[in-house]
């Protein structure tokens, strides 16, 4: 679930940091665009004033001028001519001789030579921005022609200097007001980008918790389905798979219950001629020393393997009751030593067995169900493993809880490669060198004895582990039951 949500949540953050960049970058690029759009506006707005305000003023004032003209005249002329077009130094030029109409001007390095020489080469007004003492200064030269022939191509120049820092001031605040509204931009984007991908990922987090929902168990969780987009069929094909996947189910646990009812059927018709058959072969048995040599073995064998029998067919119904969940534990407070010691003396192992079952060891348990459970892992130990075999009874405290433990040990070749994880499967035979990888208390096993052995086990809260002995010998299995005391109810 954490994943889900980190991924969801990873799903959203790269959605908004996606919008949010692009509204940045479209907004940064809509700066740069307007403040270029708006200082070429201005500066060309400039420059046409300039040069239309200095043609008109040096038509209307050029007839005054005598040709040529002395210092004293072209600098009256310059004044003149700045006079008319505003706070503007004028530089009138002819030849040699330079007036200025702001005598304590440093003109020199605002007029460049590359500007007088277009403006000498004649074809009307010339201009040139310039930087003079890290300040904007716009240049506008032009040629003094007239229209009569002795006059004509008089030699006199016009410039006039304008300062341009008003309009990159006007240039600049323009710029600024427009940084000052990305931030607010960029703020509404990543509000937006939030609702946008809230929308989005809300069909996704409902799919996300359906997907956990059927994960968990419940195959009757489904994602509505609204719209007709990618998400919408995405829902849908869920639902359909989750549809298929609950008819298998279905149709599974239909024939699971079949087969545990034909089980139950089955062994329960067999008991009636098992009891029949049981009673001719005690019979047999009991008279066999009386019979000829091959109708005696005949009637053992006879006798062992109704025996056998019969236990598979009691064991298929035990099965069967855990698989119906009819089974129910008469658990009452124990002496857990006691109980063991009386296991091992029903079936004669008392001398066959180590056992280290120290006194005190009470729990409430079902004590019938306990013997199974010894009956089955001992009996296994002594048939299929080697001397000498161990039990030993003991106490652990763990994080969750007191147990306490049943420990069954054998000195034999040990379980064979890849019999550990099968061996409570039900009807489960391990390879020669364990003959019969489960059993039940006598007689060879019916494949059922440890699968019975762990759903008693369970049954009781607890569980039965398998290792492998010590130096690779042998088997250790390990049955471990939830410590309760008198007075306390097994779950």
């Amino acid at each position: 679930m954490n994943r889900s949500r980190w991924l969801v949540g990873g799903l959203r953050t790269r959605l908004v940091t996606t919008f949010v960049l692009v509204a940045l970058v479209s907004a940064v690029t809509a700066t740069a665009l307007a403040y270029r759009d708006a200082r070429t506006a201005v500066l060309q707005r400039a420059q046409n004033a300039a040069v239309d305000d200095l043609r008109e003023r040096v038509t209307s004032v050029a007839g005054d001028v005598d040709l040529p003209p002395d210092q004293r005249s072209l600098t009256r002329f310059a004044v003149k001519v700045s006079d008319g077009i505003g706070a503007r130094i004028v530089v009138a030029r002819h030849h040699d001789l330079v007036g200025v109409s702001d005598s304590l001007a440093d003109t020199g390095s605002r007029i460049t030579p590359e500007l007088r020489a277009a403006v000498r080469g004649g074809g009307g007004a010339r201009f040139q921005r310039v930087m003079w003492r890290g300040e904007p200064y716009l240049t506008v030269g032009m040629p003094v022609t007239y229209a009569d022939g002795d006059r004509g191509l008089s030699g006199l120049e016009v410039f006039a200097i304008t300062d341009l820092r008003a309009e990159r001031d006007d240039t600049a605040a323009l710029l600024d007001s427009v940084r000052a509204g990305i931030l607010p931009v960029v703020l509404l984007a990543a509000v937006l980008a939030l609702l946008a991908a809230g929308t989005v990922l809300r069909p996704v987090r409902k799919l996300g918790r359906a997907t956990r929902e059927l994960a968990a168990g419940d195959l009757g969780s489904r994602v509505a389905v609204t719209g007709h987009d990618e998400l919408a069929r995405l829902a849908r094909t869920f639902n359909e798979t989750a549809d298929a996947l609950q008819a298998s189910d279905a149709e599974l646990r239909e024939q699971e219950a079949k087969a545990r009812r034909f089980v139950a059927d089955v062994s329960h018709e067999l008991r009636t001629p098992l009891t029949a058959m049981t009673m001719v072969a005690t019979v047999l048995e009991e008279d066999a020393d009386q019979l000829p040599p091959d109708a005696a073995r005949a009637a053992r064998t006879v006798g062992a393997e109704t025996a056998r029998l019969s236990r598979l067919v009691e064991d298929l119904m035990e099965i069967s009751r855990f698989d119906a969940g009819a089974v129910r534990l008469n658990a009452a407070g124990t002496d857990l030593a006691d109980t063991v010691r009386a296991s091992l003396a029903l079936r004669g192992w008392t001398d066959r067995v180590e056992a280290h079952l120290p006194e005190g060891v009470r729990a409430v348990v079902d004590r019938r169900r306990v013997d199974v459970i010894v009956a089955n892992l001992v009996g296994n130990a002594l048939r299929h493993g080697a001397p000498p075999v161990t039990v030993t009874l003991g106490t652990v405290l763990a994080v969750d809880g007191e147990w306490v433990t049943l420990e069954i040990a054998d000195h034999g070749p040990g379980l064979p490669p890849g019999a550990r994880e099968r061996v409570f499967d039900r009807f489960y035979k391990a390879d020669a060198a364990r003959t019969r990888g489960t059993a039940d208390d006598s007689g060879q096993g019916s494949g059922l004895g440890t699968a019975i052995a762990l759903e008693n086990a369970r049954l009781h809260g607890g569980t039965i582990e398998v290792a492998d002995g010590q130096e690779g010998r042998g088997a250790v299995f390990t049955l471990r039951l939830p410590l309760r005391h008198d007075g306390e109810d097994a779950e």
